[in-house]
């Protein structure tokens, strides 16, 4: 089986790749409902890192999930596969409160096809389906509110409440992996980074988005959100196992950390 092949049963894709807008919009959806975002490895002192063979061990051969530099560099890496016209976009979350040394502190693609397509799997929340370059509002599922993408000063800006973190702003000029060394070691390393603080993972099923934030389990669907509290290391496995399709051997210690974290998130509630 082919390194491709593989990635494809990975995300449970058996119809013909093409280079058209079909085919993408469907790897999109699929990759994004097969495999979770996640940042467990950075709280269980691993490492995360750029490079390519590395990512598709980890979220192919080990069936784990990642963040936007992993998700996203194996999406591009499928897609220049298949033939597919990429080309890496340096995103920035937070710029208005963080400043312009967040710059980069996200991964996601555009793709030329009959027009311009961004692409991102590595939001965890933000879209399901590829969006054209074209400024509007936009409504994909019937559980997520409206986002908006537009552009400012030479920006693009995706924002918008159903948008995770209020969305992230990216210019058009090609990127390589590279660049984004430095966000991908202050992102795992840096005691203020939010990665850093929280563990967390989402992933899109049908109907539903669901969202684990530290011990907090929210499913966001057409009639709501359900939000649950988990209290004992078995809850928090069967979740990861069941909902993010997740399995970690080590799960016992990150559960203590997840715990403590909340106890502590809760206290400070109470002051």
């Amino acid at each position: 089986m082919s390194r491709l092949d593989a990635y494809l049963e990975r995300i449970g894709y058996s119809a013909p790749v093409r280079v058209d807008r079909q085919t993408l919009f469907r790897l999109h959806r699929a990759h994004l409902l097969a495999i979770a975002y996640e940042n467990l490895d950075i709280h269980l002192g691993r490492a995360l890192t750029l490079d390519v063979d590395a990512i598709f061990d980890k979220i192919v051969t080990r069936r784990r999930g990642g963040w936007c530099y992993e998700m996203n560099g194996l999406f591009a890496w499928a897609l220049r596969e298949i033939g597919f016209d990429v080309s890496l976009l340096a995103g920035t979350v937070g710029r208005h409160s963080i400043g312009d040394s967040a710059e980069g502190n996200h991964l996601l693609m555009s793709v030329a096809l009959d027009q311009t397509y961004l692409a991102d799997v590595g939001f965890g929340n933000g879209f399901l389906d590829p969006l054209p370059l074209v400024a509007g509002r936009y409504v994909q599922t019937d559980f997520l509110k409206p986002f908006d993408l537009r552009e400012a000063k030479g920006r693009w800006e995706l924002v918008g409440d159903g948008v995770g973190g209020g969305g992230f702003d990216f210019m058009l000029e090609p990127a390589v992996m590279a660049q984004f060394e430095a966000q991908c070691h202050h992102l795992q390393t840096a005691p203020e980074s939010g990665f850093v603080r929280i563990v967390v993972c989402h992933r899109f099923r049908p109907g539903a988005l669901y969202s684990l934030r530290g011990a907090v389990l929210q499913q966001i669907s057409a009639t709501g959100v359900t939000t649950t509290s988990l209290d004992n290391a078995s809850d928090y496995r069967r979740t990861l196992e069941g909902i993010f399709d997740l399995q970690l051997p080590d799960v016992g210690s990150l559960w203590q950390r997840v715990w403590t974290a909340h106890q502590n998130w809760t206290q400070s509630l109470q002051k």
